[in-house]
């Protein structure tokens, strides 16, 4: 199929599908995947896996490149997304975390940005469309990932030079938005702004989303979910949960919500206080629980499970999923879960 005719075919079922996840977030709670790093690690891909026959001469190393698995390893992700769908999962998340000219910077792959989200966003609808046939009455969608970059717009990280900033917000800006475009063309259904730390970032994203809406005359659904990253109930750039919503809340989301750092059980306060201050919809994939000594997740899906149920009697959430250490059993479990219960009721604030 010629590339262009392909691409826009994709917009075209994208656009089809953003009145369905409307309906859909009505009438039940979303279930959201869960962690595509803690599955990529079950494959233990070495260098010449990352590289494929296509980087096989490149001259950096790649390993640890997960993004870039989408392009050398396609059938490993397509694999995921579709054990993430078995377990129950309405929606999977784009292989493009780190899928920003900023993030492939390290790697030495600026260039591969279009293409790497292309191609994830492209994984991702293939097999999405897949499981909606085999059964219309339940759609399923893609959630185009967009990470945090590995720089901060709000700190410096330098003590001694505390004005200094590694990256500008028309930097994040240029590149978010051309993150955007290759998600929105790979057949992206959703756009999901996540695991934030900065929310200064976070808005240069949102602005680029804008930009992109109003250039294309696209109303793509919009989710944005933040990171508290301790016991103070802050995120790394100190604000508070209420602070972090007001930053954000001047855009139309489909949902707001937290990810990352925490387990189900540090994450409840938070999300308890996003919901007495939020019209929107909300979302939570935290980790399967607090990092060990070796720095793996130990939590287990019944305990999970147990957890994300106190969420579904508090009446929270609309959306649910798992963050790190998280795979399609903890998701089976919690979608089990999910299905006793109705959505958090959406009323004016």
């Amino acid at each position: 199929m010629n590339f262009w005719i392909q691409q826009n075919r994709c917009i075209t079922i994208s656009i089809e599908k953003m009145s369905d996840i409307h309906k859909a977030i009505k009438e039940r709670i979303l279930v959201l995947d869960g962690a595509m790093g803690t599955m990529l690690q079950r494959y233990n891909f070495s260098e010449e896996d990352f590289r494929g026959e296509r980087f096989k001469d490149f001259p950096h190393p790649l390993k640890g490149n997960n993004d870039l698995l989408s392009l050398t390893q396609p059938q490993a992700i397509r694999d995921v997304h579709r054990q993430y769908f078995e377990a129950g999962a309405d929606i999977v998340e784009t292989n493009t975390f780190s899928g920003t000219t900023i993030g492939m910077a390290d790697y030495h792959l600026e260039d591969l940005v279009y293409e790497l989200n292309y191609e994830s966003a492209k994984l991702a609808r293939e097999v999405a469309d897949e499981f909606t046939k085999k059964d219309p009455s339940k759609p399923r969608f893609v959630a185009g990932s967009i990470g945090p970059t590995n720089r901060t717009a709000s700190m410096s990280p330098d003590v001694n030079d505390p004005g200094y900033r590694a990256v500008t917000f028309d930097d994040l800006r240029i590149a978010y938005k051309q993150q955007v475009e290759a998600l929105i063309d790979g057949g992206s259904d959703i756009l999901l702004v996540e695991t934030i730390f900065d929310t200064l970032n976070a808005k240069a994203a949102l602005f680029a989303i804008e930009e992109v809406k109003e250039e294309r005359n696209l109303d793509i659904p919009i989710m944005v979910s933040g990171t508290i990253t301790d016991a103070s109930g802050r995120t790394l750039s100190g604000q508070t949960v209420e602070a972090f919503l007001i930053s954000i809340s001047h855009i139309p989301l489909l949902s707001v919500g937290f990810n990352c750092a925490l387990g189900a059980d540090q994450l409840k306060p938070y999300l308890q206080r996003l919901s007495h201050n939020t019209s929107f919809n909300i979302s939570a994939h935290p980790n399967a629980g607090l990092p060990n000594a070796f720095g793996q997740y130990d939590q287990t899906p019944e305990e999970m499970q147990a957890l994300i149920r106190e969420y579904l009697q508090d009446n929270l959430i609309n959306i649910i999923g798992g963050c790190c250490g998280t795979n399609p059993e903890h998701i089976r479990l919690i979608a089990e879960a999910a299905k006793e219960y109705a959505p958090r009721i959406v009323e004016p604030v």
